[in-house]
């Protein structure tokens, strides 16, 4: 049975011009549809733990050891038996009998009145079960030490598997390798491990008006600062690149880039050519050879963004604004190729702090505004626009640390008001 999330619809085209339109998708719903589609690709591949960096495991990792392998000190000090100790205010003196090293276990037991001076991570002696540290104690006459204190069973010693016991799961299936998920594989001796196959990802931009950087700019014509901005975004967060350039506002160049990435990537993402235009052919081409899952959402910056299927690969149209491109992308694409991985995509981490600038805004479309959040004169955070919000000006997005989330149904906002902000710390750090 067909999902109805997934169902191509039947939309009037859009214009930016306008805020509220009872036809355009709201932000959730063409989540759900895209997340409905998203589904993760097939194919793993075994790698080396210093390639697991930015991957995503295809299956738990057990532990084969106990971590840490053995008990040990927790600090410097000295290994005793806490029944040795005198209690009732009167000073304990027990006779040094060597020092355990890290890497150097001291070799024999501790008996009664026995002390061994020890080192943080190394092995606990037999018979000690507690260790006094190096500031609470004293050097006494000879080989001995004194100290006051009365230590408990424990004190101080950390017990072998008390960070992770032999055979737990210590990462599971969907996970991806962070810098502390490699250093706990390596803390479990791992030479390999399973990780999902790269997400192939086809992109190109379009547009008789883009130039590729070296060549001659003519008058009325721009550099193309989309394809770059995409190749961060999705080297960021670690998918296999197919470039495919600029492509000419021509029907049939676009429809043969079309072919060429789906036969070649599970994931084609366009920028530019999804507005009203006579030479728009992206939409026209999508609509040909392709499923139209969806053709404009009530957002700004972003509302011609396009989605649906060419063969078997997802299909995003961006609008060709640069703003615009980086916002859907983190909005809608982002979390796609997250699923797509196999990593569950975790919702957005929001807040809301006070605002010291007055926002203006219409009701009827979610706003992503680029803000600066700080800290105030008071010690708190606050954010503050960029300025100038226009979908071209990409310096907002250079200058901006987070997104300001201003609601369907906003009017705008006062200096002083409370508002939900997005840092970009949160929607930009899936990468490795």
């Amino acid at each position: 049975m067909p999902n109805p999330a997934a169902a191509p619809i039947s939309i009037p085209d859009p214009s930016c011009m306008d805020d509220f339109d009872p036809s355009s998708l709201l932000v959730e719903h063409a989540l759900e549809r895209i997340h409905a589609l998203a589904v993760p690709v097939s194919g793993t591949e075994r790698v080396a733990i210093r390639e697991t960096l930015g991957r995503v495991l295809a299956e738990p990792i057990h532990s084969p050891i106990d971590v840490p392998a053995h008990d040990n000190s927790a600090m410097d000090g000295y290994a005793v038996r806490a029944v040795d100790a005198a209690g009732d205010g009167r000073p304990t003196a027990l006779r040094v009998l060597g020092t355990s090293w890290a890497g150097r276990p001291f070799p024999g037991p501790v008996g009664p009145g026995e002390c061994v001076r020890i080192m943080t991570g190394a092995v606990m002696p037999s018979g000690a079960d507690a260790v006094v540290i190096q500031e609470n104690a004293e050097a006494g006459p000879g080989d001995t030490i004194r100290f006051d204190e009365r230590p408990r069973t424990g004190d101080n010693v950390r017990e072998a598997g008390e960070d992770i016991p032999q055979g737990a799961v210590v990462l599971d299936a969907g996970q991806r390798v962070g810098p502390a998920e490699l250093g706990v594989l390596a803390s479990l001796g791992t030479v390999e491990a399973s990780v999902r196959r790269r997400v192939r990802v086809a992109f190109f931009s379009t547009g008789d008006e883009l130039r590729s950087l070296g060549e001659p700019l003519p008058e009325g014509c721009i550099y193309d600062s989309n394809r770059y901005t995409l190749l961060a975004m999705l080297r960021a967060i670690g998918t296999e690149i197919l470039d495919l350039g600029v492509v000419r506002d021509v029907r049939e160049e676009v429809e043969r880039a079309f072919r060429e990435a789906a036969a070649a990537a599970d994931v084609i993402i366009t920028s530019g050519g999804v507005s009203v235009g006579e030479a728009d052919f992206v939409k026209e081409t999508l609509e040909r050879t392709g499923e139209v899952g969806f053709w404009k959402i009530a957002m700004k910056p972003g509302r011609p963004l396009a989605f649906g299927k060419v063969g078997g690969a997802l299909f995003f149209g961006l609008p060709g604004n640069p703003v615009s491109v980086m916002v859907t992308f983190y909005q809608f694409v982002q979390p796609a190729l997250r699923r797509l991985m196999g990593e569950p995509a975790p919702a957005p981490v929001r807040f809301r702090v006070r605002c010291t600038s007055r926002l203006r805004k219409r009701p009827g479309r979610v706003e992503f505004q680029r803000g600066v959040l700080a800290h105030d004169e008071t010690g708190r955070l606050a954010v503050r626009s960029t300025g100038g919000q226009g979908s071209g000006i990409l310096s907002s997005m250079h200058e901006a640390n987070c997104f300001i989330v201003l609601p369907l149904e906003s009017e705008g906002v006062d200096p002083g008001s409370e508002v939900d902000v997005e840092p970009f710390a949160g929607v930009a750090g899936a990468g490795a």
